[in-house]
């Protein structure tokens, strides 16, 4: 049996998003921007994309720039940000300790630019408290950048109450909703976003393409120079063939949001029931305000690395943390954020689960990752000394 379970690292293409994609690549091949007939017929898609793509978020196709993917996104509206910031003199920046790294190392890097930055607590739940959010905003802030949901531990944020602070404060407001699009219902007037970021390959689109959503009146800084395309804000011929999969699998993933949601939760719930029966397991984050597709789990006394290699020889595709960050040692920044200790953090598993997954499979599974704990435990060190009382518990 091969079950693939790591749907946040990435999804499996669909078919619908295949088949949009194969025109743009045989017959309408043109460059937008040419004025030929080709050219044009690719521009007139192109459109058509833009204003799709709007329609799916609730804003304005002219609020809709097409990037590489989720990590440009989330860098160009931050330096955008920045650079309104700095033009009124406001550099402070408020984020969370548990972003995705495309978010934390620009920060970084404007720290060395001269800019402040607040990182919130997200507290053991992994859930941002709007109310200390309130408290942190200063006169010079210029920006709040907070994820919609954890791309570890799937916790979802009050978004629409978070943003609602920061229009009322007069602050920038970006989310980056890479693991939220095409799972979550997002309008992004109603929920007070003022940028967004996605990519499509989260939800069976193409890798290599994505969008930052931008309310009108927000100039863009930008990040790659070169040409006119995007209205001069993201030079480079656009990827036809990959906005046109983003797109049609986009429109099939928000058409399908509710009927894939009330299929995948009880499998989730299933699968987080069943792995709790472990002896000295945790599930991270919130039990109920997380993504539909999202358990992450942490197992005292083991070391993840061990895990996925033992599940995987067992047929389940599943990751420790963010695919991003695979090849580090060090223990996932999100779990140390909602503040496990560096021991219990190494032994994390997250598994991400879609519409496409059964029943059979989530037993599977638990059967699997608890014979993988049993035999890691029993040959662990760490382990013995738990149970002879040398070290003491940390999950109980």
């Amino acid at each position: 049996m091969k079950i693939y379970a790591d749907n946040a690292a990435t999804t499996k293409m669909s078919r619908t998003a295949i088949d949009a994609m194969l025109p743009y690549m045989e017959t309408i091949y043109g460059n937008p921007s040419s004025l030929h007939a080709i050219g044009q017929e690719a521009a007139e898609a192109l459109l058509s994309a833009r204003e799709s793509v709007a329609k799916n978020l609730g804003c304005l196709p002219t609020e809709i720039t097409f990037t590489s993917g989720g990590s440009e996104a989330d860098n160009q509206a931050i330096r955008s940000a920045a650079a309104i910031g700095a033009r009124k003199g406001k550099k402070h920046i408020i984020s969370t300790a548990f972003e995705h790294h495309a978010v934390l190392h620009t920060l970084k890097r404007l720290e060395k630019e001269g800019f402040e930055v607040t990182l919130l607590d997200v507290h053991q739940d992994g859930i941002v408290l709007p109310q200390e959010l309130a408290a942190t905003i200063r006169e010079d802030t210029c920006l709040v950048t907070i994820m919609y949901a954890n791309n570890e531990i799937g916790t979802i944020q009050p978004i629409a109450e978070l943003g609602k602070i920061c229009k009322e404060k007069g602050v920038l407001f970006h989310t980056d909703a890479v693991q939220a699009v095409g799972h979550l219902p997002i309008n992004v007037k109603e929920e007070n976003i003022d940028m967004l970021s996605l990519s499509a390959h989260k939800f069976h689109g193409p890798k290599g393409v994505g969008v930052l959503y931008a309310r009108k009146g927000i100039p863009l800084t930008n990040i790659i120079d070169g040409g006119a395309q995007e209205r001069g804000k993201r030079a480079g011929t656009e990827n036809l063939p990959a906005i046109m999969g983003m797109t049609a699998a986009l429109d099939e993933a928000v058409k399908n949001i509710d009927e894939n949601a009330k299929k995948i939760i009880p499998l989730r719930d299933r699968l987080i029931d069943g792995l709790s029966t472990i002896p000295h397991s945790c599930l991270n984050g919130d039990r109920t305000k997380r993504l539909p597709g999202n358990v992450n789990m942490c197992f005292e006394g083991i070391e993840g690395e061990s895990l996925l290699l033992l599940l995987d020889a067992k047929g389940i595709c599943a990751s420790s943390g963010s695919a991003c960050t695979s090849g580090s040692l060090d223990p996932s920044h999100v779990l140390l954020a909602i503040g496990l200790p560096h021991e219990v953090a190494h032994g994390s598993l997250r598994l991400t689960i879609n519409e496409e997954t059964t029943q059979e499979e989530i037993d599977y599974i638990i059967q699997s990752v608890r014979e993988v704990v049993e035999y890691l435990r029993s040959i662990s060190p760490v382990w013995h000394d738990l149970q002879e009382g040398k070290r003491q518990y940390v999950i109980q």
